[in-house]
């Protein structure tokens, strides 16, 4: 049985995928789409509905191994990943390239778990029917085990968690928003974690994702195989265009409220309003390799930032920083994650802030007077930041891009710096912030430091200002004493001139002025008559 004669049987799938409602085929499309990706036989009608959506006229007879589905959202994908997803664990037989002991695997792949179980629990509920039910032989929670030595699982992105399996298939649910603290590139290297574990069983890998920004694994495949005669599958459709039963008015209010969005959202185009920050090589670039962490020293002056949590469910981070000439260094990088008592983490950084002298940390607004009081309680002074987190950013970028920063070794700085997104809102306006589903409290915490070091003079600046000012004026002094008049009779140089005649502050001898005019000498009876 193809997948095709499984989405009409009525003892299988029939009813959920019923070919008419209300009059229209509200299923034409996925069905062109499901023929053209198993390579099979297509009639006009599908021919002309794939041809419009994969811009190709070629339509291989040999099923796709690898397929990228760009479609907005509420078009019908969860539904259809699941029904791939079950014909690749039931209906196909593994025996050939399975060893003995050997079980293939299903991945069902997601940003999280929880978006992971909505194609999951359609899987399971699609092994409800009465011909596939008896081939569960065992469920839990995350994982169900068939019959057949094969295991359909819940995964998250993580190239590292993907790796070692026997996979029979892989469904990359909404690929592009796919994001990791641990990781600059999470979909490229997971993708690429996947492939050799599909080699052996000649596995479909299905990404399938509503678009976002130019850039990742779905944007590439679309830039290098949409419209080629490639062996990898790219099929883009508007959400309307696959689901006829969405709501027009629906589609009307979003491109009211925000065009940019619901022209991604639903008219499935990727945005040209959101663009990646900071590319992996300008960051790599300012990365100091083998630096951790460097130790406090004695005349450097250091400063702080600090972005607070409450504990539950984002990290607390704190990172320190100083300048060197015209550089900005990046000295320290602490998180904490979620899950922490808050008084605690606190009195930890404190104790940190105190190692490297500092009295004051800047932070964020966030819980109001918390912060402050906390802080104030173990003798730092918490200062609200002037700056919001994405003004930072954008402060920081010139010191990155012109390479006037250094930055740690650290994995979550570089991925979350590397997720960082720049939007521009109608008016021209740009703003910075993480991606849907990401994070950037490390990045947050290190910008914030790195500007704050950049916007205050270092104290080994002011010493080096000084001994210049004192050294200008021992020239001055020099100069001054090269032209200075030397008494002729104490060689002293500290003469001052009064008025034409020069006078020593030393001995007080006078010299200079002009000449006295010398007369005959006087008559002897004119100095008689004076002596007496």
């Amino acid at each position: 049985m193809n997948v095709l004669e499984m989405l009409h049987d009525p003892e299988l799938f029939g009813r959920t995928f019923r070919r008419n409602w209300r009059g229209a085929d509200t299923w034409a499309a996925w069905r062109a789409f499901l023929g053209m990706l198993f390579g099979m036989a297509l009639d006009d009608e599908a021919r002309s509905i794939a041809s419009s959506h994969t811009a190709r006229t070629d339509f291989p007879s040999e099923p796709f191994r690898e397929a990228f589905v760009i479609v907005g959202r509420r078009g019908g994908k969860s539904l259809i990943s699941a029904l791939v997803a079950t014909y690749l664990a039931c209906f196909r037989d593994y025996t050939e390239v399975l060893a003995p002991g050997e079980v293939g695997t299903l991945m069902v792949i997601a940003a999280d778990r929880r978006q992971a179980r909505v194609i999951f629990n359609y899987i399971s509920a699609f092994l409800q029917t009465p011909r596939l039910k008896s081939m569960v032989a065992s469920q839990l929670k995350e994982s169900i085990a068939l019959d057949n030595h094969v295991t359909i699982e819940i995964h998250t992105c993580s190239f590292r968690a993907t790796r070692g399996y026997t996979l029979i298939g892989v469904i990359a649910d909404e690929v592009a928003f796919w994001s990791s603290d641990n990781s600059a590139n999470p979909d490229t290297e997971v993708l690429s974690a996947l492939r050799p574990g599909l080699a052996t069983t000649k596995g479909l890998l299905l990404g399938i994702s509503s678009p976002y920004a130019k850039r990742g694994a779905l944007f590439h495949a679309f830039r290098d195989h949409f419209g080629k005669p490639s062996d990898v599958l790219v099929w883009k459709a508007t959400s309307r265009e696959m689901n006829p039963t969405l709501s027009m008015a629906t589609v009307a209010a979003a491109y009211a409220r925000d065009t940019a969005s619901a022209r991604a959202e639903y008219g499935a185009e990727f945005r040209d309003d959101v663009v990646g920050f900071l590319s992996l090589e300008v960051i790599e670039s300012c990365v100091v390799r083998g630096r951790l962490e460097l130790p406090p020293l004695g005349d450097v002056g250091y400063a702080a930032f600090v972005d607070p949590s409450g504990g539950s469910s984002d990290s607390m981070t704190l990172a320190v920083a100083h300048r060197e000439h015209e550089r900005a260094v990046l000295d320290l990088v602490r998180e904490v994650p979620a899950p922490f008592s808050p008084e605690s983490v606190v009195q930890e950084f404190a104790d940190t802030l105190k190692h490297y002298r500092i009295s004051t940390v800047t932070g964020d607004r966030y819980a109001g007077e918390w912060p402050r009081e906390q802080f104030a309680k173990r003798g730092i002074q918490y200062r609200t930041a002037e700056k919001t987190r994405s003004e930072l950013y954008l402060e920081l970028l010139p010191a990155l891009t012109s390479g006037q920063a250094e930055l740690l070794e650290n994995k979550r700085l570089i991925a979350q710096l590397v997720g960082l997104e720049r939007h521009t809102s109608r008016l021209g306006r740009d703003s910075v912030d993480h991606s849907p589903g990401s994070h950037d409290d490390v990045a947050n915490a290190a910008a914030g430091a790195l500007v704050e070091a950049l916007g205050h003079e270092p104290v080994y600046a002011v010493l080096e200002l000084a001994k210049e000012e004192l050294a200008a004026r021992n020239a001055q002094t020099v100069a001054k004493r090269a032209d200075a008049i030397i008494c002729p009779k104490c060689d002293w140089h500290g003469v001052a001139k009064r008025g034409p005649i020069f006078h020593c502050s030393r001995c007080g001898h006078e010299f200079g002025g002009p000449p006295k005019e010398v007369g005959p000498p006087p008559r002897a009876g004119l100095l008689e008559r004076i002596n007496r």
